[in-house]
């Protein structure tokens, strides 16, 4: 009976085993993953700019239609085409970098159609505030790199939020309050 008992822990054992190895984790690389925003300029024009480091991790299991995100942006690194203007959004009214140099999004769940993930739900925080959101994923790939051969993830992502929610609210309405922000990631697996 023991024997039996130790066989059967021993099989179970290996089995979670196994569906754990389905899971896997990818560093982003951050030579081409770029998070940007963009937004409405007095009704003029949309404007857009970016943030040059991005950074963090992706967890991905396809089998069990589960994932995670785990995404930094240096927000010191923003680009928006000026540099009077970069040091101009990195202060205290609108990103203030002194105090909050990075923004984050850590996700609570990963949302499948069909063997695909369709949206990231989680958190994002900016200057300290923290809002849920929803990712919504306009493209997924997972597949071997064509240059490098290892496994990769690529995906772009995109959500509005209120930059007022955020204490980021300096003349709005008349520039706009609602920023959409697009994240264009490819991560390697580790």
């Amino acid at each position: 009976m023991r024997t039996s008992l130790i066989a059967a822990a021993l099989a179970l054992s290996a089995f979670a085993g196994a569906a754990s190895a389905q899971s896997a984790t990818y560093a982003i690389d951050s030579s081409h993953t770029f998070s940007s925003f963009s937004y409405n300029h007095f009704g003029l024009s949309n404007q857009q700019s970016r943030f040059n480091t991005t950074t963090g991790t992706v967890t991905f299991d396809k089998a069990g239609k589960t994932g995670a995100v785990d995404v930094v942006i240096d927000m010191k690194t923003v680009e928006t085409g000026s540099s009077a203007f970069n040091g101009h959004i990195q202060g205290e009214d609108f990103l203030d970098t002194t105090k909050f140099p990075t923004a984050t999004f850590k996700s609570t769940k990963v949302v499948f159609e069909g063997d695909k993930p369709a949206a990231v739900e989680g958190n994002l925080t900016i200057k300290g505030i923290t809002k849920p959101v929803t990712l919504k994923l306009t493209n997924f790939v997972s597949t071997a790199h064509p240059m490098n051969k290892k496994d990769v993830i690529g995906a772009n992502a995109t959500t509005t939020v209120k930059r007022s929610e955020f204490g980021a609210g300096k003349f709005a309405p008349a520039v706009g309050d609602d920023v959409t922000i697009t994240i264009a990631i490819e991560a390697i697996k580790q």
